[in-house]
């Protein structure tokens, strides 16, 4: 039997690599390049979208070459990328009408601030998060409020949102639409949606509500979809060369929940990354925190539960480090 392999985009804070596992678990290859922050104002942290784009074209090619494997080679590629990172797009072109908003910016202190004051109690309760600049719907409703013509595209269907995920795999998938190919899935999964203050926990549906107080034109709105399922193949054009299946899609804390075998509630994993993560699988069960950790998924398989987390989050750890190396040369 021919050997085959499967294939890892980690779509991180501060780089992006592309890994290759083959039947037995086993690393045969990778490729990482880091992209640049971009720090404008105090508080603030963006990316370039496109540079990200750039970047995980690149490391695939890479890492496919150094393996000396191609696209037939690869059974399916999953993702797993820095959650909450807001990215806004026009479909019509690719072009992202601003950078992407990093999870570390706060910059949405204020719009955070008020949302606690009015709607505190019904976005912790829906969405299990408390108003926090951390989260991906502030950083959308910041975007609508200051980018010039953003409202007005979003509200005609030009102009869409999604993760760091959804924007790789509206890529990977085809990108804006031609006259031979229709676009890219606009998608995302339940543990990137569960980070956003717009998704009920219960239904993992856009909750109307959420979406409301937000002021989000709901068009703007990405697909959600499980954790694991097909979500379209790679095109040929693309950096695969070929149609390849992209089958998994976690935020980074999830996908490092389930790597590390946290299947039972009860069972927990910290991370020590850009930030320290420590997250709690709780089974099937939503448990509410009466003590500051944030209700969240953890993982959905296909059509099975959902499986949910609680969380305790440091947002700066590894990163404090990379700024001193960045900054003091």
């Amino acid at each position: 039997m021919t050997q085959q392999y499967v294939g890892a985009i980690d779509q991180g804070t501060t780089s992006t690599r592309f890994m290759i596992f083959d039947h037995d678990g086993a690393e045969v290859a990778r490729h990482q390049l880091e992209h640049e922050q971009i720090l404008a104002r105090a508080g603030w942290v963006e990316h370039d979208a496109q540079e990200i784009w750039s970047c995980t074209q690149d490391v695939v090619k890479g890492a496919l070459e150094s393996a000396g494997l191609t696209a037939a080679d690869l059974v399916a590629v999953g993702i797993t990328n820095q959650r909450e990172t807001t990215v806004v797009w026009d479909r019509r072109t690719g072009e992202p009408y601003a950078n992407a908003i990093v999870w570390q910016d706060t910059r949405t202190d204020k719009i955070a601030a008020v949302l606690k004051a009015e709607h505190g109690d019904t976005i912790c309760h829906r969405s299990g998060l408390p108003p926090a600049a951390y989260f991906a719907g502030g950083k959308l409703k910041w975007l609508l409020e200051n980018v010039d013509g953003l409202r007005d595209d979003a509200e005609a269907g030009h102009a869409i949102f999604g993760t760091i995920d959804s924007w790789l795999i509206w890529w990977l998938t085809g990108g804006p639409a031609t006259d031979d190919r229709p676009e890219g899935r606009h998608v995302t999964d339940v543990t990137n949606a569960s980070r956003t203050m717009l998704m009920d926990l219960e239904s993992l549906a856009w909750d109307d509500e959420l979406v409301e107080i937000l002021d989000v034109p709901r068009q703007m709105l990405p697909e959600i979809a499980s954790s694991s399922e097909e979500y379209g193949l790679t095109v040929a054009d693309g950096p695969f060369g070929a149609e390849v299946p992209v089958a998994g899609d976690l935020g980074d804390q999830h996908a490092a929940l389930f790597g590390q075998v946290c299947f039972e509630p009860g069972e927990l994993k910290n991370t020590y990354g850009t930030g320290n993560f420590l997250v709690l699988n709780t089974g099937e069960e939503i448990v509410r925190s009466t003590h500051g950790l944030l209700t969240t998924v953890g993982y959905k398989l296909g059509d099975a539960p959902a499986v949910y987390a609680l969380e305790g989050s440091i947002a700066v750890t590894g990163s404090a480090v990379q700024w001193l190396r960045d900054q003091l040369g």
